[in-house]
């Protein structure tokens, strides 16, 4: 027995050194897309929609539940406007301006062309007028006095605008005015506008609750109404912009909320670029949004912080790693199918310390009758910090002869 335990002894101090960091480190799963579009297998058909682009957003679960020429680039004309919004929201916030302050518009905002609020230079005017005037009445006035103030420049606006479109990853959006005036140059996409009105409602969800859902506005002695008539004929539609031009065609970002599983609000927001028509654009859109609700449910697949699978963790101050969501975790799927909701979970193998909180390692696939509908990052719920020297030389002995 004592010549056992010495050579058991004298091993493991062999295999310190070599084995120590012989066993790889488990990579990180790949980041998944922020949307991640069903499955075209869906028993659900999407309707006809007579529009060039459109895209139907989830928000609580993060897919795309229809899609056609998303990534097709067009003038996003007034649609610009939802970027505009969110720069000087994100100045608001900074405290660089205010709502109360007054400004005196410039000559180029006061000379430009296309819809207007009908700011006067010889009226100071507060920044919650000409935001209101912005979102509510479309100025191409108020978008240029507000980009000005915030920047200086409406040109040095627009770089802002710009590298706010790159953090946000809409990677085939592009810039030249903060109005959404015609330029051949001046592009976004469906998908990135859908990105864009999500980020807005979520990011300054007071601001956006304020304003987007006014009907009309009235400045200067004239009454305008938002051209958003959505807001009219759907009282679950709080937003969110309108935009037109003759190059564009009629475009229109509706978002809509009622009432989801489990005491919770479901929340689809809408994008159609392209159409014919005033009419038309309401009338796609409407139509996005009724079948989205009426034809899709929510489930959630995971409660916040609860661990979907503990798996064996190498190296680490802990046996096992815990890992599900820190969030509660949802998943669209056609009406009547949540019984057949399958999930698979893939990690990667040995899983080796140290992992972090908040950490994604792994995928679950979610599948009904075999086919995938979306794949989510599973996320570490506890951190499990390295073990010590001999913990890990012991493991890696372990690993070795596993």
């Amino acid at each position: 027995m004592r010549r056992f335990k010495c050579a058991l002894i004298g091993c493991f101090f062999i295999f310190t050194t070599a084995f120590i960091y012989s066993v790889p480190e488990a990579a990180e799963a790949a980041p998944v897309s922020a949307t991640i579009a069903l499955s075209s297998t869906s028993a659900v058909s999407a309707p006809i929609v007579a529009a060039k682009s459109y895209v139907v957003l989830d928000t609580q679960s993060a897919q795309v539940l229809a899609i056609n020429n998303g990534d097709q680039k067009m003038e996003p004309a007034s649609l610009t406007k939802m970027m505009t919004a969110y720069v000087v929201f994100q100045a608001l916030k900074d405290k660089r301006i205010s709502l109360s302050q007054p400004l005196t518009i410039s000559q180029a905002a006061y000379k430009a062309i296309g819809s207007r609020m009908f700011a006067d230079p010889k009226t100071p005017v507060s920044v919650e007028e000409l935001l209101k005037g912005m979102i509510i009445q479309s100025g191409n006035d108020a978008s240029i006095a507000l980009a000005e103030l915030v920047a200086g420049t409406e040109a040095s606006f627009v770089e802002i605008m710009n590298k706010q479109a790159l953090r946000m990853k809409l990677n085939n959006t592009r810039f030249t005015n903060a109005t959404g005036l015609p330029d051949p140059q001046h592009v976004s996409t469906a998908n990135d506008m859908v990105l864009l009105a999500r980020a807005l409602i979520e990011d300054f969800p007071a601001e956006y609750a304020k304003y987007y859902g006014q009907r009309e506005f009235t400045y200067n002695g004239i009454t305008q109404p938002n051209r958003n008539r959505l807001l009219w004929l759907d009282p679950t539609v709080d937003g969110v912009k309108t935009g037109h031009t003759d190059n564009a065609g009629f475009c229109l970002v509706a978002s809509a909320k009622r009432p989801g599983a489990a005491g919770t609000t479901r929340r689809i927001i809408t994008v159609v670029m392209g159409t014919a028509s005033t009419d038309a654009r309401t009338q796609e859109s409407s139509k996005l949004l009724n079948w989205a609700f009426q034809n899709f449910e929510n489930v959630r697949f995971a409660e916040a912080g609860k661990a979907l699978v503990t798996p064996e963790i190498w190296k680490g101050t802990k046996s096992v790693a815990s890992l599900g969501f820190l969030q509660d975790a949802w998943i669209s799927v056609p009406r009547g199918s949540t019984e057949k909701l399958k999930t698979e979970i893939t990690r990667p193998q040995p899983l080796i310390a140290p992992i972090a909180k908040g950490q994604s390692i792994g995928l679950i696939k979610l599948l009904i009758e075999g086919k995938v509908l979306a794949e989510k990052p599973v996320q570490v719920l506890e951190d499990v910090p390295q073990a010590g020297l001999l913990g890990r030389a012991w493991d890696s002995i372990r690993l070795w002869f596993k």
